[in-house]
C-alpha cells in the first residue's frame, strides 16, 4: 500500500444524526458541537476560562469513572493485571484533573464576582458525574440523591451506584477470596475503617505468599493520594477566589472543602504504614 492510499473512516453523521461537516477529524471528535457549548453570561474575559475548565473537568470525571468501573470489574473477576492497568490509566486522568485547577488559579475575587451571581445556585457540588466517583470511592450519602429528583434517569443511575460495591469493596472482596479473614460487605453508607481490613492489608505487606497483592495496595494508594491532592487544590482555589463565603449551591464553602480534604480515602492502607 502506498502512502497516498491511506483510507479515512466514513464519518458521515454529526449532531443529532445529521450529516457531519468539515474534516473527518472534526466529524469524529464532533468539534462543531464541542465548540458550540461555551456561552458566557457576562463580558468578563475570565468567565470563558471558568466555563471551559468546568466542562473539561466533567469530561475527565466521565473518563475516570470509565477506568474505575473497568478496574472494579477486573477485581471482581480476580484479574489483577487488568485492574492495575485501569487504575494506572486512571491516575493519569487524576493528574490532569489536579492540574486543571491551574486554569483558575489566578482568577481574582473581582473577576469571579463579576459573573458569579449570573449562574445562580449552580454549583460543582451538583455534578452527578463527580458524585458517581465519590460513590465509587466509598463516600456514599443517600441524601444527595434528592438533588436529582427532577432527573429520574440520573437518580436511578446514582441509586444503583449507591447500592453497588465500590472500588475498595471489590478490592477487599478479593482479599477475602485469597483467604484473608475479612468480611466483604456492601453498604449504602460512607465507608468506615475496620481493624479486620487493616489486619488483612498488613498481612499482604508482611507475608511473602501474599506479595503479589502489594501492587494492588500501592495502586489504590496512588488513587487515594491523588483524590487528596484534588481536594486540597480545590480548597486552595476556592479560598483564593472567593474566600470564606458560602458556596453558590448553599454549601458551607471552605468548611466543607477543608473537612473533605482531611478525610483519607481507603483509610486502612494509610494507617498500616505506621507498622510496616
Amino acid at each position: 500500500m502506498g502512502h497516498d492510499t491511506v483510507e479515512t473512516p466514513n464519518l458521515s453523521f454529526g449532531r443529532g444524526g445529521r450529516p457531519g461537516r468539515g474534516t473527518p477529524y472534526a466529524q469524529y471528535a464532533r468539534l462543531e458541537e464541542l465548540h458550540s457549548l461555551q456561552h458566557p453570561l457576562s463580558k468578563e474575559p475570565a468567565e470563558l476560562s471558568f466555563i471551559v475548565t468546568t466542562q473539561v473537568m466533567e469530561l475527565l470525571f466521565d473518563l475516570l469513572r470509565h477506568e474505575w468501573t473497568i478496574a472494579r470489574q477486573a477485581l471482581r473477576e480476580d484479574d489483577l493485571t487488568a485492574a492495575l492497568a485501569a487504575l494506572r490509566r486512571g491516575t493519569h486522568v487524576q493528574d490532569v484533573l489536579v492540574e486543571s485547577w491551574e486554569l483558575l488559579a489566578t482568577m481574582t475575587p473581582q473577576e469571579f464576582n463579576s459573573f458569579r451571581a449570573l449562574f445562580g445556585e449552580a454549583s460543582g457540588f451538583q455534578s452527578s458525574a463527580f458524585l458517581h466517583l465519590e460513590f465509587l470511592l466509598g463516600n456514599k450519602n443517600a441524601a444527595l440523591l434528592n438533588m436529582y429528583a427532577q432527573v429520574p434517569e440520573i437518580q436511578a443511575e446514582l441509586t444503583e451506584a449507591l447500592r453497588s460495591p465500590g472500588l475498595y469493596d471489590e478490592a477487599v472482596s478479593l482479599l477475602a477470596r485469597r483467604g484473608l479473614a475479612v468480611r466483604a460487605e456492601v453498604s449504602e453508607q460512607r465507608y468506615r475503617p475496620s481493624e479486620e481490613v487493616a489486619a488483612a492489608w498488613r498481612q499482604v505487606y508482611t507475608e511473602p505468599e501474599l506479595a503479589d497483592l502489594q501492587p494492588l495496595g500501592e495502586a489504590l494508594l496512588d488513587v487515594a493520594e491523588r483524590v487528596t491532592r484534588w481536594r486540597q487544590r480545590h480548597l486552595t482555589s476556592v479560598k483564593r477566589t472567593m474566600g470564606g463565603k458560602p458556596g453558590s449551591g448553599g454549601s458551607s464553602g471552605l468548611t466543607w472543602l477543608r473537612k473533605a480534604a482531611e478525610q483519607d480515602v481507603f483509610p486502612e492502607l494509610w494507617t498500616i504504614r505506621d507498622e510496616l
